[in-house]
């Protein structure tokens, strides 16, 4: 096999972020070994050519940068066993996910056991956003391991921060993730608003874009709150973001910070995984409030029930 240009990393979790990761980095000239216990994604990632390992130790073994976005600490903890197992030289972990600080500050010590650096370096961004490199990195854990990696994030985003010790990053993810909770429901809310007071959705979504009413979230999601359609494209599927509002309220209720509209946003994301939208975008949001406010989208995207 040819050289890669740039060197070689693994990535294992293949789902909407690390695939978008390895597809970017396979792009940017990089060797991608990669692993997920679901062989479609496996499938889907090897003919954009990206090398399919046998499982995590095997990534490890062979890439001496491993970047890790999995879906649950239970994901983190298996992934952490099977490349201590490995026994492979030291490697620097890049974890990308979002988990709480006790998760993650666990799975550092058995690595480090190990001979191994992990890197606390959970990502903000969507899924749409990872695919097209539109993400930020909040880095911590190890500023010379951080500054070595540069060119290899520069790859897949487009600006890392280095927040200083292990764990910053994670705190710096729970302060960006209550905004980007509050966002989407606000911006689904302004949507039926505009929608049962007889706006037609695409202009809604234009000139809010256009004015002091517009964020990054309502960018995203606004165009799938247009068309209804929350299953097509899905950057962030309801069932993982329960994880990291989870995460986040839990932290908040544990250095006692009230977050009054954050808990509100909550109940509407429990009310979408109560009516089965788990599977899809978190934009779906907006159909769970279209429902409490009694209106029904017709032909052209209309709502009746005024």
């Amino acid at each position: 096999m040819a050289a890669a240009k740039n060197g070689t990393v693994g990535v294992v979790g293949l789902g909407i972020m690390g695939g978008a990761f390895a597809r970017n980095l396979k792009e940017a000239g990089w060797r991608v070994i990669g692993y997920d216990i679901d062989a479609a994604r496996c499938r889907a990632m090897a003919r954009l050519g990206v090398e399919i390992a046998a499982n995590a130790g095997e990534v490890a073994r062979n890439a001496p940068t491993v970047i890790t976005s999995l879906p649950s600490p239970k994901a983190l903890a298996a992934t952490v066993a099977t490349i201590v197992k490995a026994k492979v030289p030291r490697r620097v972990i890049v974890e990308a996910s979002t988990f709480t600080i006790e998760d993650k500050t666990a799975a550092e010590k058995e690595l480090r056991k190990a001979g191994h650096i992990l890197l606390d370096c959970p990502v903000s961004g969507t899924g749409a956003q990872a695919r097209v490199r539109d993400l930020v990195v909040y880095a911590s854990g190890g500023t010379a391991a951080i500054d070595k990696l540069r060119p290899m994030f520069t790859a897949f985003t487009r600006a890392v921060h280095d927040v200083g010790a292990f764990g910053n990053g994670s705190r710096m993810k729970y302060v960006a993730n209550l905004l980007v909770a509050i966002h989407n429901v606000a911006s689904a809310e302004a949507m039926v608003l505009g929608i049962k007071a007889g706006l037609p959705p695409q202009l809604i979504y234009d000139l809010v874009k256009s004015g002091a009413g517009n964020s990054r979230v309502f960018e995203l999601r606004g165009p799938m709150m247009v068309k209804d359609d929350y299953a097509s494209n899905v950057t962030m599927k309801i069932a993982i973001w329960q994880k990291d509002m989870d995460v986040i309220g839990g932290f908040a209720r544990k250095i006692r910070v009230p977050t009054p509209m954050f808990d509100a946003s909550s109940a509407i994301y429990t009310k979408a995984r109560k009516s089965g939208y788990d599977d899809q975008d978190t934009a779906a949001v907006c159909a769970v409030l279209e429902k409490m406010a009694g209106v029904k989208r017709g032909k052209k995207g209309k709502r009746k029930g005024r």
